[in-house]
């Protein structure tokens, strides 16, 4: 049976029973499922070879790539799924032999380290199994804890994976990420212990993070304050979703010279504000808003789209046959781009596909900025600076985070409306697509949104609360006029949350619900230790904020 509850809009704010919200069918959830079942098998046995230095690079990959997949609204693809468990017993059983083979004893091993399936069927039926799933954790303390601690390293697993697009990589997060896998399955562990696990995850949330920057900004630059256009030229035109730069590079590469423009879309806006990515002269500007309006927006843009990571809405048949999928994502009917074994990936049957349909239909026009990651914001620090000292500012707002389709969500656009003139909203990820386009105005020319980026770039903004610590020699983070108000939908969210409960953030206000996969007892934990809150209403909230 089918039981979900990773993601904001968990059914009735309990789990998704019987398709999922974001549009999963119970087969695919229970495949996702039994893939993490499999990879924390594989995780114990990983564990076992970093203690006699065997040669993981291969498992490694894997479960990053494997833990990437099962992410929010990243893959729908029953076959994709079977292909990739059946990878990981055949890998699996390979590194048992190994272990074998370097006298490690692999007796009393859990289920998922030893359960076999020799046909797609049997492995279906292992997915159903209740020995699989989230509940078969009972006790609801336990199973909250060992989840939170799941999602966290899934959202972790992302980053690094584009991480490792761009040539970046930590062992040291990988062998986190095995540690961790692998003590959810471990009954001897206490909920302090399991508390102790998640605080740990944080703090490789944060290297991951540190990590992808580095990646992003070696690679093409350090972002700065750009405006971006949201506008439409005539030309045939490939839309770019999801989160990865390597993707987007190598598509701007191949259309060159083709007479195929490409827009960003969602959480790729960023892409603009990296100098590197300026150079193309057929990299139009961004198209749409956040991921939960596509249905019409890609009607509209009547070209093809590339998915390279999440956010997927299962697509209308009036455009399946223009989406196209890579990476970790996919979705049945739409064609998959693999990429070769150096990484490398032929967009020709995308851009051909472009040539040959309308040029996008105007949605909008004019412009957006953004660019203000962290050496951006550094570099006009005096001027912030000399804002808060003089008052012209009188607190930062972080609202950064993800956007969704509920109606509560409206609560961003009109929290960002009513804020005094004297706030800046510090935002990063598509939470920004609530209030990026309001005419907010500046202060002293400090634009009053500024935007870091893409969700992992909430990075960026922590880095910049450190900072501005420093500089105003403060003991305590918590010490700034910085207030957080955070809006979440999926783990890489829940990665960003405990990234910034181990960097010692406190009073974080969750919204538009707390995660489902809160006991009682470890919402209790986290507000009595972190002062985690939800959200009221707008006006409350911002005199709370205020006070």
């Amino acid at each position: 049976m089918m039981f979900c509850y990773q993601c904001q809009e968990a059914s009735k704010g309990t789990g998704c029973t019987i398709q999922g919200v974001c549009g999963k069918k119970e087969e695919v959830a229970n495949l996702q499922d039994l893939l993490i079942y499999t990879i924390k098998g594989i995780s114990i046995l990983a564990n076992k070879g970093r203690e006699v230095e065997v040669e993981l690079d291969k498992v490694d990959h894997y479960i990053m790539n494997s833990l990437f997949m099962t992410i929010t609204n990243a893959n729908f693809d029953n076959a994709a799924f079977i292909t990739e468990i059946k990878k990981g017993l055949a890998l699996r059983e390979e590194l048992k032999n190994t272990l074998e083979a370097k006298g490690i004893e692999l007796e009393n091993l859990h289920d998922s380290a030893t359960w076999k399936a020799d046909t797609d069927v049997a492995i279906e039926a292992k997915a159903d199994s209740v020995v699989v799933g989230v509940l078969a954790t009972e006790n609801e303390d336990v199973r909250s804890l060992r989840e939170l601690i799941t999602y966290g390293v899934k959202g972790m697993a992302a980053y690094a994976h584009h991480a490792y697009n761009l040539g970046k990589e930590d062992k040291e997060i990988y062998a986190f990420t095995s540690k961790a896998l692998a003590a959810t399955l471990d009954d001897t562990l206490t909920a302090d212990d399991l508390v102790a696990l998640t605080l740990e995850t944080g703090k490789y949330g944060v290297n991951t993070m540190a990590m992808l920057d580095v990646a992003n900004t070696s690679a093409y630059g350090d972002p700065e304050i750009t405006e971006v256009n949201i506008g439409v030229r005539n030309n045939p035109a490939i839309l770019i979703s999801g989160h990865d730069l390597s993707d987007l590079e190598q598509l701007l590469e191949q259309t060159q010279g083709t007479g195929v423009d490409v827009y960003t879309h969602s959480e790729m806006l960023p892409a603009h504000y990296y100098p590197a990515f300026k150079k193309y002269d057929n990299f139009v500007g961004n198209y749409g808003n956040a991921w939960w309006k596509q249905k019409e927006e890609f009607e509209s843009f009547n070209g093809p789209v590339l998915f390279t990571t999440n956010c997927i809405v299962p697509p209308k048949t009036s455009y399946i046959d223009r989406i196209y999928t890579t990476g970790a994502s996919g979705f049945p009917g739409c064609k998959h781009i693999e990429a070769d074994e150096n990484g490398k990936k032929d967009f020709s049957e995308i851009i051909e596909h472009a040539k040959k349909l309308d040029s996008p239909t105007e949605i909008e026009t004019g412009s957006i900025v953004g660019g203000f990651a962290h050496a951006q914001v550094f570099a006009l620090a005096d001027k912030v600076v000399d804002a808060v000292k003089s008052g012209a500012i009188k607190k930062f707002f972080v609202m950064a985070g993800c956007d969704g389709r509920m109606k509560s969500r409206d609560y961003y656009t009109d929290f960002a409306k009513e804020l005094p003139n004297d706030t800046v909203i510090l935002t990063a990820g598509c939470a920004k697509y609530k209030y990026n386009k309001l005419p907010l105005g500046d202060i002293g020319g400090i634009p009053r949104v500024l935007d870091a980026g893409q969700c992992n770039d909430s990075y960026s903004l922590a880095v910049i609360a450190l900072k501005l610590k420093e500089v105003f020699e403060l003991n305590d983070i918590n010490e700034l006029p910085i207030a957080y108000n955070i809006a979440w939908y999926e783990q890489k969210a829940v990665i960003v949350l405990l990234a910034l409960l181990h960097l010692g953030v406190k009073n974080i206000h969750l919204g538009p619900t707390l995660p489902a996969f809160l006991s009682p007892n470890v919402a209790n934990v986290l507000v009595e230790t972190f002062g985690i809150g939800g959200i009221s209403n707008v006006e409350d909230d911002i005199k709370m904020f205020m006070a």
